[in-house]
């Protein structure tokens, strides 16, 4: 059995430096794949041609920024991103220092539950990136346009739940770590 290490009060520059580099290492994630797919997203755009083009676009933005962008980055990845930052900072180990975006992304260090979800759904999007490569345009930009609008929402919700973190607002979620005490309620 492992000794978990005590909290600290007053968080060393390491350890704030961790967290620091676990929610700016999943931050510039993010922004690295909106930069990558925003080309490809404005092409399609540049070559659409009719109202039922422009409605599925329009629908399909709409939908993704919601499901992905709110419902699956604000309600849930972004705080708990940044709640398991906190944890890190309070909490450090040379592995989740290291690997801190890994751990941020409960990739690691989480419940089971939290661990398989999250390994799931990187799985599932690294298959539909590699599906998404043989798709033509327009179609392929214009999945790529909804899912911009999801990562982009996403990004600034991590920024979000950080600024509010750093003036004194802890996440509204628990950081999903193994023994771990439960979060007070406010």
């Amino acid at each position: 059995m492992t000794r978990r290490p005590a909290a600290r009060s007053n968080p060393s520059l390491v350890a704030r430096a961790s967290a620091l580099w676990g929610v700016g290492g999943v931050a510039v994630m993010l922004l690295q794949a909106i930069v990558r797919l925003t080309p490809i997203a404005r092409a399609a755009v540049e070559q659409l041609h009719g109202a039922g083009l422009w409605a599925v676009l329009v629908t399909w933005v709409a939908l993704n920024g919601y499901a992905e962008g709110y419902r699956g980055f604000h309600q849930r990845f972004s705080p708990r991103v940044v709640a398991r930052a906190l944890y890190l900072m309070h909490h450090p180990t040379w592995t989740r220092a290291l690997l801190a975006p890994a751990f941020c992304m409960s990739l690691f260090g989480a419940s089971r539950r939290g661990m398989l979800v999250s390994r799931g759904i990187l799985v599932g999007v690294t298959a539909l990136v590699a599906t998404m490569r043989w798709i033509g345009q327009p179609w392929r930009g214009i999945v790529d346009a909804g899912v911009v609008a999801g990562l982009g929402i996403g990004l600034a919700s991590i920024v979000y739940f950080a600024v509010r973190l750093a003036l004194g607002h802890p996440p509204p979620v628990d950081a999903d770590v193994p023994h771990a005490p439960p979060r007070a309620s406010p």
